[in-house]
């Protein structure tokens, strides 16, 4: 088993049940347990700023599935949430997930790369993150919670 830490965010629609349930299909992955999962967090968009705001969490899963294999199955419960990729980057959706790190695997292909490129740049990323994984170790990057220190975390709100 390899484990792999998940970003998840949603700001349409039912965001916060988006989110929810996408913890749910990620337990039902093949070959695939679902370890843990951060809090909920209401955050303000990122890129495009004309847009509600987003529901962000994260996830640690163990799986057998191989990097490609994931993003594949992440894609298809993107798809069953009502996730159309138009090319539009950074702007509304009912469900995101992206594969931030997978233990033991550094590969940048033209359809994924490991760990995940913008880390270190997004709060929204990296506070859920850090409920799971404070020590966590990206390669090349640093360490989650040192990352997390080093940006500007306000108007991230922790959803009860």
């Amino acid at each position: 088993m390899t484990e792999a830490y998940i970003a998840l965010g949603s700001n349409l629609g039912d965001a916060r049940g988006h989110v929810l349930a996408a913890f749910d299909a990620l337990s039902g992955l093949p070959d695939t347990r679902l370890e843990a999962r951060s809090h909920l967090y209401l955050t303000p968009p990122w890129g495009v700023l004309e847009q509600p705001p987003f529901v962000n969490a994260a996830a640690r899963i163990d799986t057998m599935l191989p990097p490609h294999a994931l993003l594949d199955a992440l894609l298809a419960i993107e798809r069953a949430a009502g996730r159309i990729r138009d090319g539009e980057r950074w702007g509304p959706r009912t469900l995101d997930l992206d594969i931030l790190h997978m233990s033991g695997f550094a590969l940048h292909d033209d359809r994924l790369t490991l760990p995940h490129p913008r880390i270190a740049d997004r709060a929204f990323v990296l506070m859920p993150l850090n409920d799971l994984a404070p020590e966590l170790e990206l390669p090349g990057q640093g360490r989650v919670a040192a990352l997390l220190a080093a940006l500007d975390t306000s108007g991230l709100e922790r959803l009860p």
